[in-house]
């Protein structure tokens, strides 16, 4: 035994470090087996994969073991929740118990940060604003006076999703850098310094791949380089890394821009009338490139929607325009600091959206996303595996994945080869909960197929009877919004319990809501599927529409699946059964969260039964009693 596997066996132990500052501490052979692996990855620098299930203790298993070894650690999670869990409520109990100086820091992306300079100016230029976004803005106010860390997740009694944050933080393309005379109490930049002096850095996944792809262009880091990287919520790795090796434009993006030359012309420029003509036709054309595409939240092959006569005159138009907005400021060029900065930006968005005229190259999906008030356009990797792998080869560090969800059909291949990471060590662990003793799941008998014309009805009703039989305490997970509103249609004015739906409020609002109440059922799609973690009574049974298979009309599905074909491969099996995998168990894993909570997970899909692939899917479940009768089911939940 190594003196780091001594300090970590200690501090885990009945009487350890951990024992004598947590009431209640209870010895987990799971989570002292994760933390020994872990430190023995630190030691001898190799990549370790650990599927650890809900209540093994994860965070403290590495968390401790980073700690212990004194090796200088980068913590990246999948969400910014997750992050500030870890860094207020978990790294803080972890230092008291091991009693050691080590030094913290949190960093998160730009927009996260207050922007001195930007509030300054906005506050001078007195714009008005809806009634929401001027309420913000007061709370932003009196929060700026006093906050040290400018991070705008603290300021209280503004939602997280408000207007107002965007019109008070920067982005890469209107930050002035050194120009600026904030420069030196710039909240971003003071973050970056903390953590260039910290021990251990807690990032999430979207800054890491960011800072990735920035060394990878040759400038600069955001992040600085450790002895060891940690990735909790591994599985979400591959889609959130994809993002960052393509390209991508949004007409807001454009339209900030002719903004700031409009601003420019009203406050150093008046005597130049075409600054103002080019902004204002700029706006229009993105807003009209944004309205070909009818539907909020629409997504597509950008390739095909170019072949479109109003996509591509749409798109012609907005090119065209800003060819003219080219030749405006260059006449004015030397005589606005901030009008050159303009320009280097109208340059950078000439030349991505470039990129986007042809719509086809090998390798890459081009896809775009219509918003409510923008148009993104995007031009994504089909793999990260090479990319990946050369990073990880350039650092001269020890790697960590770790998420309950990482294993189908019972291995870690799948994950693996979307990283590209070869010959890792790997380990699973059990979940510490008895879930024959504290569960049930049912794949009701008799089910109309999710295809049957029957099925809404079917799905409502048996959901009816469940919430009936409960009392309560339903999260239903649906796999789509337009299930979520057929079935919220339904349900309404069926059942007497508080029906609280994704979209009326805040994820973290409705989640508190739901707890308070006891009672109540949740209705709910995408981002509810993993991150929640009600406990206790309040969470009495979950149920789930169907399998979450990825949509076929998904661009960037649509392309792996030729890329696979192309291959000689079966996408089904290779892409879509193995996502849909990752999504079932997180699904699922929303039930049990601790030793004390008992519930019923029903499935309402027989092809889990009826179709070869579904033993993939059973055998992914945790080890939950079992029955196809939906009576036992309202029993169970009866006497809960």
């Amino acid at each position: 035994m190594t003196s780091l596997d001594s300090k970590i066996s200690h501090a885990f132990a009945k009487d350890g470090a951990l024992a004598q500052c947590i009431d209640g501490y209870d010895e987990r052979e799971v989570q002292t087996e994760m933390a020994l692996a872990v430190g023995k990855a630190i030691e001898e620098k190799q990549q370790l994969v650990v599927e650890a299930q809900t209540g093994t203790g994860k965070t403290f298993a590495y968390l401790i073991s980073a700690m212990l070894s004194g090796a200088k650690t980068i913590v990246s999670t999948g969400t910014k929740a997750l992050q500030d869990q870890l860094y207020y409520k978990d790294l803080p109990l972890v230092k008291k118990a091991l009693n050691t100086p080590i030094k913290t820091a949190l960093l998160k992306g730009r927009a996260n940060y207050l922007c001195i300079d930007r509030f300054r100016k906005l506050q001078q230029q007195g714009a008005s604003h809806n009634d929401q976004v001027e309420h913000d803005l007061i709370q932003i106010k009196r929060w700026s006076g006093h906050t040290l860390s400018g991070d705008l997740g603290d300021v209280p009694g503004v939602n997280e999703s408000s207007m107002a944050f965007s019109l008070v933080t920067s982005s890469s393309d209107n930050c002035s850098g050194k120009k600026c005379e904030h420069y030196d109490d710039c909240y971003l930049l003071r973050a970056r310094r903390l953590a260039m002096d910290a021990d251990l850095i807690v990032v999430n996944h979207h800054l890491f791949f960011a800072d990735m792809a920035l060394k990878d262009t040759g400038f600069g880091e955001l992040i600085p380089s450790s002895e060891m990287v940690i990735f909790d919520e591994a599985h979400q790795i591959p889609d959130i890394a994809c993002g960052y090796f393509g390209e991508s434009l949004s007409t807001k993006t454009i339209k900030e821009l002719a903004v700031d030359i409009s601003h420019v012309y009203y406050s150093e420029l008046k005597d130049t009338k075409q600054l103002l003509k080019a902004a204002e036709i700029v706006q229009r054309c993105s807003d009209q490139l944004r309205l070909v595409f009818a539907h909020n939240g629409e997504r597509g092959d950008w390739g095909q929607a170019l072949k479109r006569n109003d996509v591509k005159g749409a798109f012609e138009q907005l090119n065209a325009n800003l060819d003219f907005m080219y030749q405006v400021i260059k006449i004015s060029l030397g005589r606005s600091e901030n009008l050159d900065n303009c320009f280097e930006r109208l340059l950078d968005v000439k030349s991505r959206l470039d990129k986007f005229k042809s719509g086809d190259k090998v390798g890459f999906s081009f896809w775009y996303e219509a918003s409510r008030n923008h148009l993104q356009l995007n031009i994504s990797p089909l793999s990260i595996a090479d990319k990946f792998y050369q990073h990880t080869k350039t650092l001269d560090s020890a790697w960590l994945f770790t998420s309950a969800t990482l294993k189908v059909d019972d291995k870690f291949d799948h994950f693996t080869a979307q990283l590209g990471i070869k010959s890792p060590q790997t380990l699973s662990l059990d979940s510490p909960f008895d879930y024959q003793k504290q569960s049930l799941f049912c794949v009701p008998r008799y089910f109309a197929e999710p295809a049957n014309p029957n099925y809404i009805d079917q799905l409502a009703q048996t959901t009816q009877v469940l919430i009936e039989a409960s009392n309560g305490g339903v999260l239903i997970l649906v796999t789509s919004f337009s299930t979520l509103n057929r079935l919220q249609a339904k349900l309404v004015n069926q059942i007497d319990q508080t029906l609280l739906v994704q979209g009326d409020d805040s994820k973290q609002a409705l989640l508190n809501a739901f707890v308070e109440d006891g009672d109540a059922v949740l209705l709910a799609t995408s981002s509810f599927w993993e991150g929640v973690d009600i406990r206790g009574d309040a969470l009495r049974c979950v149920i789930i529409d169907k399998l979450p298979f990825a949509s076929p009309d998904d661009p960037l599905l649509k392309a792996r699946l030729d890329d696979k074909k192309k291959q000689g491969v079966e996408g089904f099996d290779a892409v879509q059964v193995p996502q849909a995998v990752i999504s079932l168990k997180q699904g699922a894993g929303r039930l049990i969260r601790d030793v004390n909570d008992h519930g019923a997970l029903v499935l309402c899909d027989t092809r889990m039964i009826t179709r070869p692939y579904g033993r993939i899917f059973l055998q992914s479940l945790p080890d939950m009693k079992r029955t196809r009768d939906l009576k036992q089911v309202i029993d169970y939940l009866e006497q809960l």
